[in-house]
C-alpha cells in the first residue's frame, strides 16, 4: 500500500472513532408510550379546525372601529378572494341594511359582493341569486325579525343551498341578531325578560336548522334573557342552550376528523360572553306538569360563561379555557 493509502486509512479510522455511538432504542412499554404522548402540547394533539365556520353573532357587532367579528367572517370567507352574499331579508329596510354591509365588506377588499334582497318567497328560487350562492365563499344574514326571515327563506332553494354548504364546510356563514336566532331547528321567536323561568316567558317555533342541536338567544345579558333561555331548554332538553351577548360571537367549527355535517366546537370572539346551558345531565323538570305562568323547576343543569378565546367542545361537553386553545 502506498503512503497516500496509509494516510487516508488512518484519517478514516480517526473519523469512525469520533462518530457518536449508535444504540438501538429499548422497546417501549404501553405505559411509556402513553407517557410520551401525554407530554406533547395539547395544541399538537387536538384536531386542527377547518377554515370555514358558522359565526353566530349576538347582535350590535362593531361596524366602525376594530370590527373584530366582521373581520373574522371576512378572513374565513377568503379575505381578498372572498365572494360574499348578504341576505338582509330579516330587516324591514333590507336595501339600507344590505348597502351598509356591502360597503363594509367592499372596504375590507372582498372580490365580489351580492345583496340577495329576498322580499317574497318566489325570490328564494331566483336563478341568478342561486348561482351566486352556489359559488360564493361567505354568506352573511343580517338582523331584524327572525320570523320574517324564516317566513321568506325556509325551504327555498336558496336557503337549502346555504344550509347544505354551511354544514358541509363549503362556505362560511354568519348570522347576527335575528340571523343568529334562526340557526337552530327550534327557534326562540320572542318572549319576555327577567322573571323566573316559565312557559309563558318564551315563544318557540321552527328555525332554519343550520345547527339543529342548539337553541340560540341573542342580545343576551344586555336584555336580561337568561330566564327565557332556561325556559326554552326546559321545553327541549335534548338541545344545547346558547346565549350570546352583543358584539360577541360563538364561532362554530368542524375539524378534519369529524363526520359530515357536524360541528365539533365553538369559540368565543368579541367583547361580551357566551352562556352555555347544557342539560346533558339534567335529572328533573316539572315543565310538563305546571301551568304557563307557574315557575319551572330544572335540576342539575350545567352552566358555563365563556369569554374571548374560550372554546366549548360540543362532543365532549367540556370547556377549553383560552390559555389552552
Amino acid at each position: 500500500m502506498n503512503k497516500l493509502g496509509i494516510v487516508f486509512g488512518k484519517l478514516l479510522e480517526q473519523l469512525i472513532h469520533r462518530m457518536p455511538k449508535f444504540r438501538m432504542p429499548k422497546s417501549l412499554s404501553r405505559s411509556d408510550m402513553m407517557l410520551q404522548l401525554d407530554s406533547q402540547p395539547l395544541q399538537q394533539r387536538m384536531p386542527q379546525p377547518t377554515k370555514t365556520a358558522v359565526l353566530v353573532i349576538g347582535g350590535a357587532e362593531d361596524k366602525l372601529h376594530g370590527r373584530q367579528i366582521l373581520h373574522t367572517f371576512f378572513q374565513r370567507s377568503g379575505g381578498t378572494d372572498a365572494r360574499i352574499a348578504i341576505i338582509p331579508s330579516a330587516s324591514r329596510e333590507p336595501a339600507v341594511i344590505g348597502s351598509r354591509y356591502h360597503d363594509i365588506f367592499e372596504e375590507m377588499g372582498a372580490k365580489a359582493i351580492e345583496v340577495i334582497d329576498i322580499r317574497d318567497r318566489e325570490h328564494g328560487s331566483d336563478g341568478d341569486w342561486q348561482a351566486f350562492i352556489e359559488d360564493c365563499t361567505g354568506v352573511f344574514m343580517t338582523g331584524g325579525d327572525q320570523l320574517r326571515l324564516c317566513d321568506l327563506l325556509s325551504d327555498t332553494p336558496i336557503m337549502n343551498c346555504v344550509r347544505q354548504r354551511a354544514r358541509s364546510g363549503e362556505v362560511t356563514l354568519a348570522g347576527t341578531s335575528a340571523g343568529a336566532a334562526v340557526m337552530g331547528h327550534h327557534m326562540i321567536a320572542g318572549g319576555g325578560s327577567g322573571e323566573s323561568p316559565n312557559q309563558s316567558l318564551v315563544d318557540m317555533t321552527i328555525g332554519l336548522g343550520i345547527i339543529p342541536e342548539v337553541i340560540v338567544d341573542q342580545h343576551f345579558h344586555n336584555r336580561n334573557r337568561m330566564a327565557r333561555l332556561l325556559s326554552a331548554v326546559a321545553a327541549y332538553p335534548d338541545k344545547l342552550g346558547i346565549g350570546i351577548d352583543e358584539d360577541t360571537c360563538a364561532m362554530f367549527e368542524g375539524n378534519l376528523f369529524e363526520s359530515y355535517g357536524r360541528f365539533s366546537s365553538l369559540q368565543v370572539i368579541g367583547k361580551g360572553t357566551v352562556t352555555i346551558v347544557d342539560p346533558v345531565e339534567m335529572t328533573h323538570t316539572n315543565y310538563a306538569q305546571v301551568s304557563n305562568a307557574d315557575p319551572i323547576g330544572i335540576h342539575n343543569l350545567h352552566l358555563h360563561i365563556l369569554s374571548q378565546g374560550d372554546r366549548y367542545d360540543l362532543e365532549k361537553r367540556q370547556v377549553i379555557p383560552a390559555d389552552r386553545c
